[in-house]
């Protein structure tokens, strides 16, 4: 071996790596792509839970909420809200309760805004959030209450 390091030689090692790097980030893609679909759990997407999406980002609920760790941290995460406030069979009612309470007028604690929302809204609204708890996020969030 050569005691220079000659300019062939860089070339090669710059063109080699990049292919290996650009082969790595094919294969990579490739493995998202096929994982995907049953991660995401799409095949469960129903009418409720897309009506539900709806009201979210028509009430703007990502301005303050943070959901699978998109959006705003000045209130709770709610990718595991479905799961924290009794799944099956207590979610509904308390989210119902919740959204009805709402503001608290707790003094000193951030308030959340009354939307009046219709019962079919915040059972949408439920169902989304439940849709959103059964994509395998890794154990997003780290804790319990987000």
């Amino acid at each position: 071996m050569s005691e220079t390091f000659t300019k062939g030689m860089a070339r090669n090692i710059y063109f080699g790596g990049s292919v290996f790097f650009f082969l790595i980030f094919l294969a990579l893609t490739y493995h998202t792509e096929q994982t995907f679909p049953v991660r995401s759990n799409a095949d469960q997407l129903t009418e409720s839970v897309v009506r539900g999406k709806g009201v979210w980002e028509r009430n703007n609920c990502v301005g303050c909420h943070t959901l699978l760790g998109e959006g705003a941290y000045f209130a709770p995460e709610l990718g595991n809200v479905f799961k924290r406030r009794g799944g099956d069979e207590g979610f509904k009612p308390f989210l119902h309760a919740w959204m009805k309470m709402q503001p608290l007028g707790v003094p000193g604690r951030r308030a959340m805004p009354q939307f009046n929302l219709s019962d079919q809204e915040v059972d949408d609204m439920a169902e989304f959030l439940k849709w959103s708890s059964k994509i395998d996020t890794n154990n997003w969030p780290p804790n319990k209450e987000g």
